[in-house]
């Protein structure tokens, strides 16, 4: 009994963590194994430690980058949204809270967010259901002999005219929208004077309140074909013999789509409703260049004009910090409420 417990606590006390056993595997974990001492190359801890060293060595070049590129810029936007820095000099002091103060009351800011906001509900709600809608139609919305699941005629040519928007820069959409929109040699008001419609007419409508309207429009014309290119790739890996046996228990389109088509699409769904917002909320380009100066704002144009046209980039650096909580609490707002088990086939 006597050389039993002594065994015993002979044992215990070689797992007992000592700072000099702590010190030499910390210096081990660094080492390459040929390296490693021999009192703790056989300790379990540093079986332990050896199974991550690949993994820490692999990740750290990329989180180093990632940290100095990415978080950095996001830490120091933190910290100029607390001074009154113009932007052009070296210069600047430290204010505090004073700009976030300055926000809460400023109208014009509330007046984008509240533009920024409809867009960011609005549009992804449009834009999917779009998208949902057309790349069913192209991949099971048709019917052809000895085949179960059938896209319309000519599904191939429509997904290529369907993506064509995404091959043009949103500066280029812009201004070729700007030229529709125009009152006097528009398309828009041309179109609606041949068909009889003059009293839709519109003298400004990218000065009045339908610019808000007419910027939702062109976001959900530019990324539409995105979507039914993605979604047509989700719904192509649905096994079609989930759709032959729905078929023969007499299931129509729309049936189809709401018990199988949806459901088992769902997680692509909600990664590109997350996208959309975020397009959504970055719609600066349509803005800067579709809509004439204080026509209306959202948040990236309402920063751009008080950094780069007023310079107060202290302030304007605020902005983007409310534009970075907006984004972040709609992400993860997706996330939460999207969130299913996941449907294995």
């Amino acid at each position: 009994m006597t050389d039993a417990g002594a065994a015993g606590r002979r044992r215990s006390g070689g797992d007992r963590l000592t700072p000099g056993l702590a010190l030499r595997l910390t210096v081990a974990f660094f080492l390459p194994p040929r390296f490693t001492p021999r009192s703790v190359r056989y300790d379990r801890r540093y079986r332990k430690l050896d199974q991550y060293r690949f993994i820490v060595w692999f990740l750290s070049l990329p989180v180093l980058v990632y940290g100095v590129f990415v978080v950095s810029p996001f830490l120091q936007a933190f910290f100029y949204s607390m001074t009154d820095w113009t932007g052009y000099s070296a210069s600047y002091e430290f204010t505090g809270f004073e700009n976030y103060e300055r926000m809460w009351n400023d109208d014009k800011f509330w007046e984008a967010t509240r533009n920024s906001l409809l867009l960011l509900v609005v549009a992804p709600v449009v834009t999917l259901v779009m998208g949902l809608f057309f790349a069913y139609m192209l991949t099971a919305g048709g019917r052809r002999r000895n085949e179960a699941v059938a896209g319309v005629t000519g599904s191939g040519v429509y997904k290529i005219v369907y993506f064509f928007p995404q091959v043009l820069s949103l500066a280029i959409i812009a201004v070729i929208w700007a030229r529709i929109y125009s009152p006097r040699s528009g398309a828009l008001n041309a179109g609606l004077d041949a068909v009889g419609l003059d009293s839709w007419q519109r003298e400004d409508w990218l000065g009045s309140s339908w610019a808000i309207w007419c910027v939702l429009v062109v976001l959900c014309w530019s990324f539409v074909g995105f979507y039914v290119v993605l979604f047509s790739a989700a719904m192509s890996a649905i096994p079609t013999e989930i759709y032959e046996a729905a078929r023969l228990d007499g299931a129509g389109r729309s049936v189809t789509f709401f018990r199988i088509t949806f459901p088992l699409t769902w997680e692509t769904v909600r990664t590109g409703w997350i996208y959309m917002g975020i397009q959504a909320l970055d719609a600066f380009a349509l803005v800067n260049v579709m809509v004439p100066e204080h026509g209306m704002d959202v948040l990236p144009s309402y920063l751009f004009e008080k950094s780069f046209r007023d310079g107060q980039a202290g302030y304007a650096t605020t902005i983007g910090v409310a534009l970075f909580v907006i984004t972040l609490l709609f992400a993860t707002v997706m996330l939460r409420i999207g969130r299913r088990d996941r449907i294995e086939l």
